[in-house]
């Protein structure tokens, strides 16, 4: 009988008519380990619990911008398959470069979600969060080309602003990909715009994004398989080197330091509240 004819079930044989009713088209399941259980098998130092406790809270006072620090993500693209990286491209190819898609996703994560999940235990469960107010645009650049200049900032801050005014209008801004219109010997020229509006005052760029690897450009699995790829160079998306991220590095610190400078002399400048006429507040 062909697979996709569904058979007349047997009703004088109880067995086969359990095996039409449950899962008829299951052939079979692959456990997984539990997460208390691995958890419980796999524990962590109190070094690296003290890491991801510290990363965690840094990362959120730096992306609500109450740190003048600069949260910069470091690393090869992850590997996905091909098709689902194509079907999800052809998706959302018209909303690429889109600030209102991304602002509408940041107004949904910092709400409340209800959605099927797994518990520690490994049960199925309805997964109940109180939503997420750590929340930042990436701007990555899109359909219309690179997004990253200072003008692109303001208006994606203005944006922000308006549909969270009581909130910091955060901005990550992704080195890679259309900004760097996948040439990733651009990515160090979109660092140093980024380095002068962090050195003008701006305080509204909160992240940065690179591409990275121990050696540069990208390669293609060769016919000879896995054992024939070159050490340290990417196989999804072309990576700057390490001596190149370093540089990055040095000069969005510097940048940073340039910015504290640069807003503590405005402060200095500001007229004290008995000069400004206007009554001190209560």
């Amino acid at each position: 009988m062909p697979y996709n004819v569904t058979p007349i079930p047997d009703v004088d044989d109880d067995q086969k008519l359990q095996q039409y009713i449950q899962d008829r088209r299951v052939i079979g399941y692959d456990p997984l380990v539990q997460p208390a259980l691995l958890r419980h098998e796999v524990q962590p130092t109190p070094a690296s619990q003290l890491t991801i406790a510290a990363a965690r809270y840094n990362a959120a006072r730096i992306v609500a911008g109450q740190d003048d620090r600069i949260l910069v993500i470091v690393g090869p693209c992850s590997i996905h398959w091909f098709k689902n990286g194509t079907d999800g491209r052809n998706i959302i190819k018209g909303y690429l470069g889109s600030v209102t898609v991304a602002i509408d996703a940041m107004r949904s994560a910092s709400n409340p979600h209800a959605f099927m999940g797994v518990t520690e235990q490994g049960l199925a469960a309805i997964v109940k969060t109180r939503g997420n107010q750590d929340v930042h645009v990436i701007l990555r650049g899109g359909t219309k080309g690179p997004n990253f200049a200072s003008e692109h900032v303001r208006a994606a801050s203005k944006s922000i602003e308006k549909a969270r005014p009581t909130n910091h209008a955060s901005i990550m801004i992704d080195c890679s990909h259309g900004n760097s219109q996948k040439n990733h010997n651009n990515q160090p020229k979109v660092v140093d715009d980024i380095c002068s509006q962090l050195a003008a005052g701006d305080r509204n760029v909160t992240g940065v994004m690179i591409e990275s690897h121990i050696n540069s450009g990208r390669q293609d699995v060769p016919a000879e398989g896995p054992s024939a790829l070159k050490h340290g160079v990417s196989i999804t998306d072309a990576c700057v080197d390490w001596e190149c991220t370093v540089g990055m590095l040095d000069r969005l610190n510097a940048a940073v330091k340039a910015r504290r400078d640069y807003l503590f002399e405005q402060g200095l400048q500001r007229p004290a509240g008995f000069q400004r006429g206007t009554p001190p507040s209560p």
